[in-house]
């Protein structure tokens, strides 16, 4: 049941959206005042669990149910927000609230079960995580992230790790335009081992890419240049608050190269941990990301702790609000980057 809470970053937003004024910015001050505070607060939680748990946990649909009832919540707020901006006359302040708060709603239940979704066998589930990608306009990370960040992760070929002394904002730069660039890569290549048509069904770029263009088309014919512009930004922002998590999650790690020309396997070292039970629960579980690269088929509700993985200082939503701050970001972090790993 305590990822129930999860949902309390979409309910905030959407009374901070509904209420207007100042309160438009709710959403964000939650996430990143009131959270980090809490997550300072509350201690971590560093337990595992028996075969007995991990067998009852997996067996439970609820866990799954909780995922899913993720699309009604995002695309129910993003029109909710759609409506409100186009029939209601708000000052430029109040604009920029609630684009914000759309925006981590976007990031925070649209996104992060994305990719838990996206790493499902079942279709269904796996077409549900297509779907939560799109009001962020990067469906493209359902290639990338599948099939090029878990291979290369912690590598110089993978755009989605952040080097030892990056600043976010090179980062965001340097992610944004690499996933983008090597999911076309990926793509093509799956073509071509396929003998593929670029039009053919299975090209999952080409139809993103529709699918990109069809959703802003239908925003700016119902909802005019405003609307348009609202969710566009919204978008801007949840891809952003993706990229802030990966840059934490992997910042100045990297795999070592073999003899062979290889590099080593992926292992539960490759990830930074955190075991702040708050944003455990509010990312479902995204926290145990070293647990996630070591094993990734694994469901969000069995992630374990690894003694042996880099852990973080903070949770994940401190932690963002630190790498704002490269100066501070780098005297907390590159101390704690072992030595044999610093990228």
């Amino acid at each position: 049941m305590k990822y129930l809470l999860a949902y309390c970053i979409p309910l905030i937003a959407f009374l901070g959206v509904y209420f207007g004024g100042f309160w438009s910015y709710a959403g964000v001050v939650f996430t990143f005042g009131i959270l980090p505070l809490l997550e300072i607060l509350l201690p971590k939680n560093e337990k595992n669990y028996t075969d007995a748990e991990i067998e009852s946990k997996l067996k439970n649909r609820f866990f799954d149910i909780l995922l899913y009832l993720n699309v009604f919540i995002v695309y129910g707020f993003l029109f909710f927000v759609l409506q409100k901006v186009t029939t209601t006359t708000l000052s430029i302040p109040e604009i920029i609230g609630t684009v914000l708060s759309l925006g981590v709603v976007l990031g925070s239940n649209g996104i992060n079960v994305a990719h838990e979704l996206g790493h499902r066998e079942k279709v269904g589930e796996r077409i549900l995580g297509k779907l939560l990608l799109i009001p962020s306009h990067y469906t493209h990370f359902f290639i990338e992230h599948n099939h090029g960040h878990h291979l290369h992760v912690s590598t110089p070929e993978d755009p989605s790790t952040a080097k030892y002394n990056q600043s976010l904002y090179a980062f965001w730069i340097q992610t944004v335009c690499g996933t983008y660039r090597k999911a076309w890569q990926i793509q093509n290549k799956l073509n071509q081992i396929e003998n593929r048509s670029f039009f053919s069904l299975k090209n999952d770029m080409f139809w993103f890419t529709i699918l990109q263009l069809s959703y802003l088309l239908f925003i700016s014919y119902f909802y005019g240049s405003i609307g348009f512009v609202v969710a566009l930004l919204a978008g801007i922002v949840g891809f952003l608050l993706l990229e802030t998590i990966n840059y934490i999650e992997h910042y100045g790690l990297k795999r070592n190269l073999l003899p062979s020309g290889r590099y080593e396997r992926v292992s539960e070292k490759h990830s930074w941990n955190s075991n702040h039970i708050l944003g455990r629960i509010m990312l479902y579980e995204l926290t145990r990301h070293s647990d996630h690269h070591y094993k990734s088929q694994k469901k969000y509700q069995i992630l374990e702790y690894h003694d042996t993985s880099p852990q973080m200082p903070f949770g994940y939503p401190t932690s963002m609000v630190l790498s704002l701050v490269p100066p501070l970001w780098f005297a907390v972090m590159n101390k704690r980057i072992p030595l044999e790993m610093k990228s």
